[in-house]
């Protein structure tokens, strides 16, 4: 059964009025009430699963309107926060966190702030270097199967390179995820969302074959457990692509001047 959080409305309330006394007029009934159930998250005094309740009580819990509940509620919403359910039995209840569903998000923020593909790549670099390393540590059975799957898949997809730079993300994604480390994994796929390119105009067979023995050796020093040897090896992998990546942009930057 569920935990069920916020049963003191007094003591809620109470917080939320001398919040409001210090902060006057500087921020919108709704958005007090998102940051107090915020904080409550991020002290653990809510979690997953946690019943916050309907528009109704959380009016009454905060002294408000339902039109402001109403709002903090479609707030958290948006947020990820809580997941609501309507009709009878419905309300807000804490959601379970799902950080995938927020990784093209921040790439969309990414690219409006209009970070250069250098940035990108940078820290690309040190995001893979250090999963590759914790990969080595804490891979199993699964992950290595996994890699050696989308290398016999890369391999039979030379002669298409769009499909060959497709596995190739997909390898890199799934080496991430063999360190098990989740934060690695959401960082990456924001990364490239923005960086990876759907079609790699500049891909060779020569240089996929390169790629493929590269991925093969990252995938055997994984499986012999070597940390240091497969995260230097995936940190001068991941320098070749940005050189690449960089290049390429350079190039198309160029070519828009000019003509």
């Amino acid at each position: 059964m569920a935990r069920v959080a916020y049963r003191d409305p007094a003591a809620m309330s109470g917080h939320l009025t001398a919040h409001l006394m210090v902060s006057g007029r500087s921020a919108s009934l709704s958005a007090q009430i998102v940051d107090e159930v915020r904080q409550r998250l991020f002290t653990k005094a809510l979690r997953p699963g946690d019943f916050l309740g309907t528009e109704r009580d959380l009016a009454a819990r905060f002294g408000t309107s339902r039109i402001v509940a109403r709002d903090a509620l479609r707030t958290l919403e948006a947020l990820g926060i809580v997941e609501i359910r309507m009709g009878k039995g419905g309300g807000a209840r804490i959601a379970s966190g799902n950080p995938r569903l927020f990784a093209e998000a921040l790439a969309v923020q990414l690219e409006l702030t209009g970070v250069s593909v250098a940035e990108i790549m940078d820290a690309q670099r040190a995001i893979e270097s250090l999963a590759t390393e914790l990969a080595a540590e804490n891979a199993d059975s699964d992950d290595l199967a996994r890699l050696r799957g989308l290398i016999r898949q890369a391999a039979d997809a030379l002669p298409d390179l769009d499909r060959f730079t497709a596995l190739s993300r997909d390898f890199h994604l799934a080496m991430a995820e063999a360190s098990h480390n989740r934060v690695l994994v959401v960082q990456l796929i924001s990364l490239e969302h923005v960086s990876w390119p759907r079609r790699n105009v500049t891909a060779t067979p020569q240089l996929a074959r390169h790629v493929l023995d590269v991925h093969t050796r990252l995938a055997d020093l994984v499986e012999l457990r070597d940390a240091a040897a497969a995260r230097a090896l995936m940190d001068d992998h991941v320098k070749m692509i940005r050189a690449r990546r960089v290049a390429e942009h350079a190039h198309d930057d160029a070519a828009k001047a000019c003509c």
